[in-house]
C-alpha cells in the first residue's frame, strides 16, 4: 500500500480540477487503498465512472465520494454499504444547504441562527 508521502493530499474543501480524470490505480492510491478495492466498489455500484470497463477514468468528485467511502469503511470498520449510504446523506445534506443559501441570497433573507 503506497504511503502518505506518494500523492500529495487533497485537503477538506480543496479545489479539484474538474476537467482532470484519474486511472483506476491513480483513485486507489489517492484513496490509500488497494486498485481491488476501487474494483469492488465500482462492481457493486458505490462508485461511478466514465468509460468501458478496464479504461475507466474518474472525474474529481470520484475521488471525493471514494475518499470519504474509504474514511468511512476504515475508520467505522463500516459495510460498504452502509458507507455509501452515509455518503449519499452527507452529500445530499451538502446540496441542500448550498440549495438554502442561494435561496437567502436571493431573498435577502439573513440564514437563520440557532
Amino acid at each position: 500500500m503506497p504511503s502518505a508521502h506518494d500523492t500529495p493530499a487533497i485537503q477538506p474543501g480543496e479545489l479539484l480540477d474538474e476537467a482532470a480524470e484519474l486511472t483506476l490505480e491513480d483513485l486507489a492510491r489517492i484513496c490509500h487503498m488497494a486498485p481491488g478495492w476501487v474494483s469492488e466498489r465500482l462492481e457493486a455500484g458505490l462508485l461511478q465512472t466514465d468509460g468501458p470497463g478496464g479504461h475507466w477514468r474518474f472525474a474529481s468528485a470520484t475521488v471525493v465520494r471514494a475518499r470519504r467511502l474509504a474514511q468511512l469503511e476504515t475508520t467505522f470498520d463500516a459495510d460498504p454499504h452502509l458507507a455509501a449510504l452515509t455518503t449519499d446523506l452527507i452529500e445530499e445534506v451538502a446540496r441542500l444547504r448550498q440549495r438554502l443559501q442561494h435561496l437567502e441570497a436571493a431573498t435577502g433573507n439573513a440564514p437563520a441562527r440557532g
